[in-house]
């Protein structure tokens, strides 16, 4: 297990997790969503195969549209 924190939150999660695996498992769909790890965005190509990692700080944005 690792220790990451997402959206100020601790969490302990499998080593080997992906982004897109993190996301399925707390039922987040993709669409209108960005992800940063450490203050940097994680490009949505590469959520199948960028691994999160002990001490990560991860930070789940959902996009809304408004005016």
């Amino acid at each position: 297990m690792i220790k990451i924190t997402l959206n100020g939150e601790a969490y302990s999660i499998e080593e080997g997790t992906t982004f897109a695996a993190l996301l399925e498992g707390l039922n987040i769909s993709t669409v209108g969503v960005a992800v940063e790890r450490n203050r940097e965005i994680v490009p949505k190509s590469t959520h199948d195969i960028a691994l999160l990692e002990d001490g990560d700080i991860v930070e789940v944005v959902r996009m809304t549209g408004g005016g």
